[in-house]
């Protein structure tokens, strides 16, 4: 409850009924948008992944899994994904996507570790994509581009979203702002890093924050990264490391900053060997993933997660991920937002 942000004399746009139709709207034209803009193709995804493959997302490092044994397989232990960040880019090389070319999925997991917030939720829907490209494409430059594309597709599908609900007028900058989170650092020393992405994304509406997971100039990350998928490491420009990043939004209802998705170009074998050290998971090689990136058997990869309700709940102007997707809240929580206007689903 501590973290429940109540907007004052807050009114849904939209009734339940309208949201439900408009959720299905969101849905089916952002990943059209997405799709053609990055060239990608959809394929089924995975709920569970046997553990000790090194298929699953570790987020942070410290978050447990759901996992259960299974009968069949002489009581192997499944776990329930956190995303699928890793097993995308295998994906890349087993369905031989070219460079160029990609795939997104619905992707649906369960963290029981998450805090409950105005944005978290222990069920967690994205969509996940991830594009082959050339090792001469692993650059800055690219990224930027490909955010770009990202950003784009957004901003069409909400010009899309006003024109079947009028009440719903666009919003977002015409561009996003690049910023890396050494300059961020720079800019507001004595903030928290949620605090500078705040201050940041009032002035510009809508920005990329470049360089997330390794250590800044203050002995702190910007935010976690598992070592394995994002290349937080690799130099990018001015001095600067990292070829990762966040795409933040300034959501005008809660009056903060909105992350909608984490994205990046993936390690090449020289990255995740030095983000193994960093984080001391050397141990890591020995996983069946792992084995596959340092001998060359994966293909260069950029790809991301955008989170469907969080999209859903900022382009439709609600308070609550729980007013755009059906989960399980504490009863204290779900009462206080009631009578307040916040009705979830």
């Amino acid at each position: 409850m501590k973290n429940l942000i109540i907007p004052k004399a807050y009114k849904s746009i939209l009734c339940p009924d309208a949201t439900e139709k408009a959720i299905k709207f969101i849905k089916d034209q952002f990943q059209l948008q997405l799709s053609s803009e990055l060239k990608l193709r959809r394929v089924t995804a995975p709920m569970i992944v046997l553990k000790g493959t090194g298929l699953n997302d570790d987020l942070n490092g410290i978050e447990r899994p759901v996992a259960f044994p299974i009968k069949g397989l002489a009581e192997q232990t499944a776990e329930v994904v956190h995303s699928l960040a890793k097993w995308k880019r295998y994906m890349l090389g087993e369905l031989q996507i070219p460079a160029g070319k990609g795939l997104y999925t619905d992707m649906n997991a369960l963290r029981p570790d998450e805090d409950f917030t105005n944005l978290h939720s222990i069920y967690v829907d994205q969509w996940d994509w991830e594009k082959s490209i050339s090792k001469e494409e692993r650059s800055i430059e690219f990224l930027i581009r490909t955010v770009k594309q990202v950003y784009a597709s957004i901003k069409r599908t909400e010009y899309i979203l006003s024109e079947y609900y009028p009440a719903l007028s666009p919003q977002l900058p015409e561009e996003i702002t690049f910023i890396h989170s050494e300059e961020l650092l720079e800019k507001y020393p004595d903030l928290s890093p949620k605090e500078r992405e705040t201050e940041a994304v009032k002035e510009f509406g809508a920005i990329f924050i470049i360089g997330i997971g390794g250590e800044l100039k203050n002995g702190e990350p910007h935010d976690g990264r598992a070592p394995d998928y994002d290349d937080w490491t690799t130099p990018s420009v001015n001095g600067y490391k990292g070829l990762n990043g966040d795409i933040i939004l300034w959501n005008p209802v809660l009056e903060q900053a909105f992350e909608i998705s984490s994205m990046g170009i993936r390690v090449d074998e020289k990255a995740l060997l030095e983000q193994l050290e960093i984080k001391g998971e050397e141990k890591r090689k020995e996983l069946m993933f792992h084995k596959k990136l340092l001998s060359g058997e994966l293909p260069y990869s950029v790809g991301g997660g955008i989170g469907q309700s969080r999209l859903c709940m900022f382009l439709l102007r609600k308070a609550h991920i729980g007013e755009v997707q059906s989960s399980i809240w504490p009863d204290e929580l779900r009462d206080t937002c009631k009578k307040a206007g916040i009705i979830f689903l």
